[in-house]
């Protein structure tokens, strides 16, 4: 019976992990406009990120309170039913509207 995980195959897998390190380090150090294009959209998502966590951080709690709902009810806040309005059924337990073509 053959292993499910045999040398062969891992040997494969590190050769090609390994053969894409080593293309894309050359590529990296190229000077080729396509590179550079890519280390510039890199930069702008990592200081992006680090922005925005420290953005949350600071302003977090803030925005967190002025969206969360105090207080006993459906949602929160809200009631559970508008006085104003009607339900979906009257007083008398018969639906508002039916559909009749």
């Amino acid at each position: 019976m053959e292993e499910p995980w045999d040398f062969e195959f891992l040997s494969r897998v590190a050769d090609s992990c390994l053969s894409f390190l080593h293309e894309f380090v050359n590529d990296w150090l190229a000077n080729d406009m396509r590179v550079a294009i890519f280390k510039i959209l890199l930069s702008w998502l990592i200081f992006s990120l680090v922005a925005i966590h420290f953005a949350w951080k600071v302003y977090g709690n803030t925005v967190n309170d002025m969206y969360y709902r105090q207080g006993s009810g459906q949602n929160g806040g809200t009631p559970d039913a508008a006085p104003h309005l009607s339900g979906w059924e009257n007083k008398s337990g018969d639906t508002l509207k039916s559909h009749r073509e």
